[in-house]
């Protein structure tokens, strides 16, 4: 992999931080390409050099934050990588907790379906890869409870976030565990590989 310049990753860093506090204060629509370039102190011009427009500075910002989660939060190899919502959800929420403001303004700005959709796309690979180790099918309809389990928990990280994290993510975690527990067969939850 290239290494990249020290100075275009600190001036990266000031776009993407100068977008996600504008974020909290308004609507993404009502953002302009010279608010984000006053916010990070610099001029349009070396903005452009980075991104094509806001949109782009957005969709690139969403997949870092989203490319770091995962690293943060696999249990798996490299390579291998995979979000555990059922059995490890505690690591989802402390990443969360750290990078608050972030996904505050993403889950509250309304205009942002994007984020959602592809936070949701995530946890539902995640979910998929989990079930495949379950050893008896009962004939199910898998695709119903991805569904139904991804929505449920984007859901409920939706809600702590806008709440402004009224449980610890040690406690919201737990209590998850304990809502899949009871809706899960136990070899979902305990991994039938030995995991």
């Amino acid at each position: 992999m290239p290494k990249v310049d020290r100075r275009i990753m600190k001036t990266r860093e000031a776009i993407n931080n100068a977008l996600i506090e504008l974020m909290s204060e308004k609507s993404f629509e009502n953002i302009t390409i010279n608010d984000i370039s006053e916010k990070a102190n610099l001029n349009r011009g070396t903005l452009y050099l980075h991104y094509t427009d806001k949109y782009d500075l957005l969709d690139k910002c969403i997949k870092n934050h989203l490319s770091h989660m995962l690293e943060f939060c696999t249990l798996s190899k490299p390579g291998e990588e995979r979000l555990d919502v059922i059995n490890s959800p505690l690591l989802m929420f402390q990443y969360f907790e750290q990078h608050y403001l972030f996904y505050f303004s993403m889950l509250s700005n309304k205009g942002i379906t994007c984020f959602q959709e592809q936070l949701i796309l995530m946890v539902k690979n995640g979910i998929i890869e989990r079930l495949k180790t379950e050893e008896d099918n009962h004939g199910d309809n898998k695709e119903v409870v991805v569904q139904y389990m991804a929505s449920a928990f984007v859901g409920v990280v939706e809600w702590w976030i806008k709440n402004k994290m009224p449980l610890s993510p040690q406690m919201m975690a737990q209590q998850l565990r304990d809502i899949f527990e009871k809706i899960m067969p136990s070899s979902v939850i305990t991994g039938s590989r030995g995991e």
